[in-house]
């Protein structure tokens, strides 16, 4: 008996879960197992996925700690159950387990499980909450009794908490260093497999919010790796896989992506909530970047069941198959609803760009725009500066600046190329090509329209979404003028200051005076009265 408990032993020891619960069965049916055994057949039946199997056994482990007298490892089961019933979506069974954690903790000295209570109370509760100085302060904590207490994981977990928060603060570059550090870790210093998921999950998330993918590549690469040594690990496979699945969709591979994101809702849609949910909205991602909109539309349905809020995908959706209204009515209802996390909200707002501009709603395009240009700037990121780029370049074509749009869109169409996503890019070449033809520039204007289609057609992209409706067409302007310096025109005429203007309207003192140079070259005015009583004539100011 203690020969086959010792070879389960092994085989756990080894991440071979298959073998050690093979191993484990056969000691149960000899004479039964201790709570350390217990504790191990739950851990291996929770990486081959077999979630109902993982909870009864820890469940029995916990109450074998108890009659042992162990208070402190049955807290830690109850933390692993609370974690479980949290991944399925169980909140009333995972507030129960975690309750009883706290419980058998509190009378306790200093140990190690009452930091591993706080990280998942204090710091992944506090990132809910967004109550991020206090996660800081959880963090440091969590890591610093890892320090004192040699437990590496909980130094890691640690620097993930610190490292998330920092980045939502603002301080991506100090945050990112953290989560990097958490990262290199969990992968080479032999963090407990248990928690490598966790702190990837809140490595992916962090980088998904700002846009980073090129560190969302290089560490789902490397997160694939270090699974792929185990025998089997179903759960951390498909949270690997999601991710995959987004990062192939950014670089064209939309065929892989889907098929990857698929499999995904297939095998976890019962062992992780969050993880299938967001499996579903990748799926609809790639269907609708492929023109299959009643797919799309089914599997942001989906993903809704599932807790995910399905936009702004399924906006775009209803935009693409005609129906502007009911999109604008969509993405704001989801900017409404989303009020306090400006990383969550910096993809609503340009999703929303689009869509005010198909409807003829540039004052709303405008002002999403300048939110998103805000969190662009507060962030730093090269794919929130691009989506920042790509819907000001929108925004300035529509008001009928082709000559301020160009370099700002030429700059967007940069940014997506250097982070390798094609079908942005390609996007951004065909409203370019707007620009051009806006400036007279034909053969430009054709020869970003080639390469765009040549990109739809390698990625199978649908005939119609690519293809942007012809912004800022309208009654023909006295003189040449852009919508721009109109606005422009018709504050000067109402006494305002260059700074006022700038103000009013967003831009820097130095393009008011741009504007106002073009606009007395235009009219063939040398003074801001003359500039009034031109704009008062021509009927462009009230």
């Amino acid at each position: 008996m203690n020969e086959l408990l010792s070879r389960a032993h092994a085989a756990y020891q080894r991440h071979d879960w298959q073998r050690a619960e093979e191993l484990f069965d056969e000691a149960r049916a000899r004479g039964g197992l201790g709570a350390d055994d217990l504790h191990a057949v739950a851990d291996a039946s929770w990486w081959l996925g077999h979630l109902d199997r993982s909870l009864e056994t820890a469940a029995e482990a916990y109450r074998c700690y108890l009659d042992d007298t162990q208070p402190r490892r049955a807290a830690m089961e109850a933390l692993g159950i609370a974690y479980l019933h949290a991944l399925r979506g169980d909140e009333a069974e995972a507030s129960g387990w975690m309750s009883r954690a706290a419980g058998l903790l509190s009378g306790e000295p200093d140990c190690p499980e009452q930091a591993y209570l706080a990280y998942l109370v204090d710091v992944e509760g506090g990132l809910d909450r967004w109550e991020l100085d206090s996660v800081l302060t959880a963090a440091d904590v969590v890591r610093e009794s890892g320090r004192r207490h040699s437990d590496t994981t909980l130094v890691a977990l640690g620097l993930t908490g610190r490292g998330h928060a920092l980045i939502r603060q603002g301080r991506v570059a100090d945050g990112m260093a953290a989560l990097d550090d958490a990262m290199t870790t969990s992968l080479h210093d032999g963090l407990s497999p248990d928690w490598v998921g966790n702190v990837y999950c809140h490595l992916m998330s962090a980088c998904h919010e700002v846009a980073d993918v090129p560190r969302a590549r290089h560490w789902t690469a490397a997160a694939s790796r270090w699974v792929d040594s185990f025998s089997a690990a179903v759960l951390f496979a498909g949270i690997c896989r999601v991710h995959r699945a987004q990062i192939l969709q950014e670089a064209g591979a939309w065929e892989e992506a889907e098929r990857e994101a698929a499999r995904v809702c297939t095998d976890v849609e019962h062992l992780a909530v969050g993880t299938a949910a967001e499996a579903h909205y990748q799926v609809g991602e790639v269907r609708r970047l492929r023109g299959d909109y009643d797919g799309a539309l089914a599997e942001y349905q989906r993903a809704r069941e599932l807790g995910r809020d399905p936009q702004p995908g399924s906006a775009l959706v209803r935009l693409a198959q005609g129906q502007a209204d009911a999109a604008s009515s969509s993405i704001r209802a989801a900017l409404l609803a989303e009020t306090g996390d400006r990383l969550v909200r910096a993809r609503l707002l340009a999703a929303q760009v689009e869509i005010a501009l198909s409807a003829g709603d540039i004052e709303t395009a405008r002002a999403a725009s300048a939110e998103l240009s805000e969190t662009a700037a507060r962030y730093g990121s090269a794919g929130l500066n691009a989506l920042a780029r790509q819907a000001e370049g929108l925004v300035s074509l529509a008001d009928g600046g082709a000559e301020e749009a160009l370099p700002i869109l030429r700059d967007a169409c940069r940014l997506w190329r250097e982070l390798d996503a094609p079908y942005e890019c390609a996007r951004v070449r065909l409203v370019l090509a707007q620009a051009y033809m806006a400036l007279g520039d034909d053969d430009a204007a054709a020869a970003e329209q080639s390469v765009a289609a040549d990109v739809f057609k390698r990625l199978g992209a649908a005939p119609d979404s690519p293809k942007p409706p012809r912004w800022g067409v309208g009654p023909p302007l006295p003189d040449g003028l852009t919508r721009r310096e109109v606005e422009v025109l018709g504050l000067v005429a109402h006494g305002r200051t260059n700074r006022q203007i700038a103000t009013s309207l967003t831009l820097s003192e130095k393009t008011v005076a741009r504007h106002l140079s073009n606009i007395f070259a235009k009219t063939g005015v040398s003074s801001r009265t003359e500039a009034a009583a031109y704009a008062f004539q021509h009927r462009l100011a009230p």
